[in-house]
């Protein structure tokens, strides 16, 4: 047994550790959290100071026996989480549940995984800093009451199943006034004018009008004054300019720019991030300071003159602006700046690179340039234009960097030819575009984060888990549509003739950006009506810099949470008392056939159309398509889904109809469903086409071969094509040929699929119907009809005994059976006809 025992939260962080440590020290994981409020009961002691109640969790219970077992056998414990606020808790928990002795247990942190740094760590321990483990306690405690108060009103007032958060609820809020914006923006055209110039040395060059005009008749008649003008230049100023770097990145500006330059997902940087850390390649990936150590500075500028010459080195400090920000953190660089690429995963070494070239960009000298402005005048009309152009005479940073922006629609400037003051110009031509004013933008994920830090809510390590959790939980989707084609009007002015052509742009595409659901614009009003101060950005903002304050020590955190909660909890009293139902209801017109009131709101299945008042004895419902919004659709647009579903005749014997479904629309012929093609509206399907698909659909689902007396079908699916055969679905790799697949290879795709389903279970217990097996990623999971639990990736499923299987099926079957019971009576209610008569 090692006399030193170290504990850390990954196991991929242990690995890397162990290689720098000697015999005489074991490393050891955590696997992140080792206890937590329990997550079905409040778990806080309001009366009693806000006591929290932390337990271990089932999942965990082996971790920590394992832990304190080699803590007792060990002479000194090392606890090594993570430097942040979560990592301050992670070693208290460790320090309680295991039992540990101040007098043989340090606290160490590092915000890298180096050698020097690990070694530097065990020479400089301390205790656990308890104002960090109270800061975090706060943020736990407050969002567990925000959450577990206002859920339940949800549940009364709004719909069962929703809930709330303190970040969460402001960010879905953030994402539904961007988007009302949108709604209420009047789009309006002018005409932007634009020429090309020929220079006495025969090089042309581009310029614009400062001004636009608001109709086609004024950009016509400005172009008419120009015919058999003459031009000349009347003013050249150049005067000389200069771009400096960006800072190195903090977390959110990194989820930016790998956003803009990789298209990474936020979630996803976080994820890369961390394996990068992890093995030691970048510091800790969680932090708001821009700050960079003097050794990495060194270290930066000694690379950058070996590579790219001394003139390109200018070493700096940056400081950090956020409140709050720990300049005593670094900012995410390379542990090893002479490290330019890494060989491992692409993801990765795309996102170390991007690391890379930020860092040492941050240390590089200003890019030199030379800006020159151009005014033409004309002879026929006061109106001048500029060009404008720019020499980079010294790269400097830009050699190897460039910031990115949320919007690079603007003209790139180049390269102007030489020209005199009163030097004659030759007009090529004179260029009339409508263009058209843009709502703003939706928000992607990077933008979002962008607005958080700006308006001071949330921290680094919220960010993620806050938009996955606002998008998990249906309040926010991400858009699919490519965007439609609007005409515009371009008039242009060559050889002193105007012509007139109209061309196509697309416009409107919102791949990738955040949209509110119906839902998560109800729940957005109900608590912006009823519960402001939660959802005020300032108010949240103001919470975040008082868990600072708790973390530097000059706030009692639970003198904060008694002020926080002597508002908040009478509000939930009287809104869950007083407050009415919020549906979204919106009154849309009058049925033309009925004359009854059309109305949409949201239903105990989602959103939905009604034809008929409150007090009628007959009502007729239907849901809307999961392309249609509550608060835009139209009257028109309602009165269309009463149509289906729409019986197109019969064939074979059997009822053909058209109809829309939680997954779009769709052709019934029997028990088979066919998806009709993106952008086929269903009220234009014919029978013929009906036949078509059905046909098709048929074709496709052919047996083409048989194994043990049952049919083996094939298909293409989300993962790619695949076998079926026995209800189990069989990936078909590059290996074969799937259009031409033989007898001998479906045979060998059925045994080695049928063996490695064996391979998988590591218990069956079949007389209690329990089956434990492996899963993906490392983890394991337990089977009993319905119950489908997994286990952390730390358990041993191996070593598991039976009672301790049928005590996690126990815990959480009763959840589980709820869910199913909801699901089952959602499908049954998406199943049943959309349209459906209710009589008192």
């Amino acid at each position: 047994m090692a006399k030193n025992l170290v504990i850390v939260e990954s196991p991929a962080k242990a690995k890397t550790i162990e290689k720098f440590l000697g015999k005489e020290y074991q490393v050891e994981s955590s696997f992140g959290h080792i206890a937590d409020i329990p997550a079905k009961e409040i778990g806080v002691d309001v009366a009693n100071n806000f006591k929290p109640k932390y337990e271990v969790s089932a999942d965990k219970k082996a971790v920590v026996k394992k832990l304190k077992d080699l803590a007792k056998k060990a002479e000194m414990v090392w606890l090594a989480s993570d430097e942040d606020r979560e990592g301050e808790a992670i070693a208290w928990h460790l320090a309680e549940e295991l039992k540990l002795k101040q007098d043989n247990t340090k606290r160490i942190v590092f915000h890298e995984i180096t050698k020097t740094a690990i070694q530097k760590a065990i020479e400089n321990p301390r205790g656990i800093d308890y104002n960090l483990v109270n800061a975090q306690q706060a943020r736990r405690v407050l969002d567990r009451l925000v959450g577990y108060e206002l859920s339940p009103v949800l549940w009364k007032k709004v719909r069962a199943g929703l809930s709330a958060g303190r970040v969460q609820s402001v960010s879905v809020r953030l994402i539904v006034e961007r988007e009302r914006e949108i709604d209420n923006f009047k789009t309006e055209s002018s005409f932007s004018i634009s020429a090309e110039f020929v220079a006495a040395n025969d090089k042309s060059f581009k310029a614009r009008l400062p001004k636009n005009f608001k109709t086609q008749e004024e950009a016509q008649s400005f172009l008419e004054k120009n015919i058999g003008a003459q031009f000349k230049v009347s003013d050249l100023e150049t005067k000389p300019a200069k771009k400096s770097p960006a800072a190195p990145f903090t977390t959110s500006t990194l989820q930016q720019e790998a956003s803009r330059k990789l298209y990474y997902s936020v979630s996803q940087t976080m994820m890369l991030a961390q394996r990068l850390y992890e093995n030691g390649l970048i510091t800790y990936m969680r932090t708001d300071s821009v700050n960079l150590s003097q050794d990495a500075i060194k270290a930066a500028e000694t690379e950058i003159v070996n590579y790219y010459g001394k003139e390109f080195s200018k070493p700096r400090n940056f400081s950090t602006k956020a409140k709050g920000a720990q300049e005593a953190h670094e900012a995410i660089r390379p542990t090893d700046m002479s490290r330019h690429t890494v060989n491992i995963d692409r993801d990765q070494a795309r996102l170390y690179e991007l690391i890379w070239k930020r860092t040492i960009a941050s240390q590089m000298s200003e890019a030199q340039l030379e800006r020159t402005n151009v005014t033409i005048v004309a002879d026929k009309h006061n109106e001048h234009f500029m060009a404008t152009g720019e020499v980079l005479l010294f790269e400097g940073f830009l050699k190897i960097y460039l910031e990115g922006h949320d919007d690079e629609e603007e003209e790139q400037e180049g390269l102007l030819p030489a020209m005199k003051v009163n030097e004659q110009l030759l007009n090529n031509s004179i260029t009339a575009t409508q263009r058209f004013s843009r709502p703003p933008a939706r928000y992607t994920e990077a933008a979002l984060v962008k607005k958080l830090e700006e308006l001071g809510i949330g921290r680094p390590s919220t960010y993620a888990p806050t938009i996955s959790t606002i998008i998990a939980r249906n309040y926010v989707e991400k858009g699919t549509a490519e965007g439609t084609e609007r005409n515009y009007q371009v008039l242009n002015l060559v050889n002193d003739k105007i012509s007139t052509a109209t061309q196509i742009e697309k416009v409107g595409a919102d791949k990738g950006k955040l949209i509110p659901t119906d839902i998560g614009n109800i729940v957005t009003d109900f608590l912006v009506k009823n519960f402001a101060t939660i959802l005020d950005y300032n108010f949240t903002a103001r919470v975040e810099e008082s868990f600072d304050e708790i973390a530097e020590g000059n706030l009692d955190w639970t003198k904060m949470m008694n002020e926080f909660y002597s508002h908040f909890h009478p509000n939930v009293v009287d809104v869950e008392k007083n407050a009415e139902r919020e549906s979204g209801e919106r009154i849309l017109g009058t049925d033309p056939k009925t004359g009854k009131p059309v109305s949409v709101r949201l239903g105990k299945f989602g959103p939905m159309a009604q034809i008929g008042g409150a007090e009628d004895e007959e009502k007729q419902f239907a849901s809307l398509n999961p392309t249609q919004n509550i608060g835009t659709i139209s009257l028109d647009e309602a009165l269309s889904l009463f149509l289906l579903p729409k019986t197109l005749g019969e064939y074979q014997g059997e009822t053909v109809e058209v109809n829309n479904g939680r997954f779009g629309p769709y052709v019934r012929y029997a028990e088979m469903f066919v998806s009709l093609a993106k952008g086929e509206d269903p009220l234009d399907v014919t029978l013929e086409r009906a036949i078509e698909l059905i046909q098709q659909k048929q074709k496709a689902d052919a047996p083409i071969a048989e194994y043990q007396g049952l049919p083996v079908q094939k298909g293409v699916g989300r993962f790619g094509p695949f076998i079926k055969w026995n209800n189990m679905f069989i990936n078909v790799n590059k290996k074969y040929d799937f259009d031409h697949l033989s007898n001998d290879d479906i045979i060998e795709l059925i045994e080695d699929k049928l063996q490695k389903e064996k391979d998988k279970v590591i218990h069956d217990f079949k007389e209690e119907g329990i089956r434990v097996e492996k899963a993906r990623w490392g983890r394991s999971v337990i089977l009993q009809g319905k119950v489908k639990i997994e286990l952390s990736k730390d358990v041993d499923a191996a070593a598991l005994t039976l009672d301790e299987i049928k005590e996690l099926i126990e815990k959480k079957a009763p959840a589980k059976k709820t869910t199913a019971k909801k699901t089952a009576s959602k499908t049954t209610k998406k199943t049943t006809t959309t349209k459906r008569t209710t009589k008192k």
